[in-house]
């Protein structure tokens, strides 16, 4: 037993002191005004402000579309890359866990030398037209934010729909087809229930990381979006209210275990 002890307490102390040491410090200031004592008064603050609300509502429907358009997308792609023969297709596989490792900014600054106002697709139309600016603007408002995200998620839905196809019984889809089920039918009678527990696991996976993202709503220079990450970032640095930074930071903060404690459900029942 002590034995035991003695192999947990090392990572447990480092738990303890990189995680949750700093996680009580930003609860505990979030009760703490400026006026000084202790306080529910920044909740009441935080919760009261249009800019918190505005938000809160900017970060659920952004991450909830986000989410929709990577379920959508990636199984699509998953589909084509595991069904459909084609030169590369592993290679294509392959990819999809490299890509997995790129940070999100990366992807987002090559969105911007593509569609940015002074990215390639303005510049080519500006040629072409001899018009002074480009129409491609797109990427500052929230359906660039909204096309960065799914960029970037969709392969975190595709990896676990990979690895369930690649267990999928092919029999099955053999069967199908040579008792006359067209394509659409089979994907949706025979291939789409095997692959719900998986597309529901990358779906809640990437709910979480939308939700917390921000990374490419602050390269993407959007103006007017505000997500709950983006409002601790202005409260912070920009507005120097720490108590209010820190509010909101508890309230994401609950919200991402919430969904988590989702997605760890979503994955057991998967299998994942």
């Amino acid at each position: 037993m002590r034995r035991r002890l003695s192999w947990a307490l090392p990572p447990v102390a480092l738990l303890v002191l990189f995680f949750l040491y700093p996680l009580a410090l930003v609860v505990r200031q979030s009760f703490r005004p400026d006026s000084g004592g202790t306080s529910v008064h920044p909740y009441a603050d935080v919760f009261a402000s249009e800019a918190f609300r505005h938000a809160l509502w900017t970060t659920v429907w952004l991450a909830l579309a986000s989410t929709a358009g990577c379920m959508a997308l990636g199984f699509l792609l998953a589909l084509v890359i595991a069904f459909v023969p084609f030169p590369g297709a592993k290679a294509v596989a392959r990819f999809v866990d490299v890509f997995l490792s790129f940070p999100s900014f990366l992807i987002t600054l090559a969105l911007l030398f593509v569609y940015g106002s002074a990215g390639m697709a303005n510049g080519l139309w500006t040629d072409v037209t001899g018009a002074a600016d480009g129409p491609f603007r797109f990427l500052t408002t929230p359906w660039g934010v909204l096309l960065a995200e799914v960029t970037y998620f969709t392969p975190f839905v595709m990896r676990p729909l990979l690895a369930a196809f690649s267990q999928l019984d092919t029999a099955q889809l053999e069967a199908a087809g040579s008792l006359g089920a067209r394509a659409p039918r089979i994907v949706r009678q025979v291939i789409l229930p095997e692959a719900l527990p998986a597309l529901a696991s990358g779906g809640s996976l990437v709910l979480v990381l939308c939700l917390n993202e921000f990374g490419i709503v602050l390269f993407t220079g959007a103006k007017g979006v505000t997500t709950l990450p983006m409002l601790v970032y202005s409260k912070a640095i920009l507005e120097s209210d720490y108590p209010g930074a820190c509010v909101v930071a508890v309230v994401n903060v609950l919200i991402s275990v919430g969904l988590y404690g989702l997605y760890r459900v979503v994955s057991r029942r998967a299998g994942a």
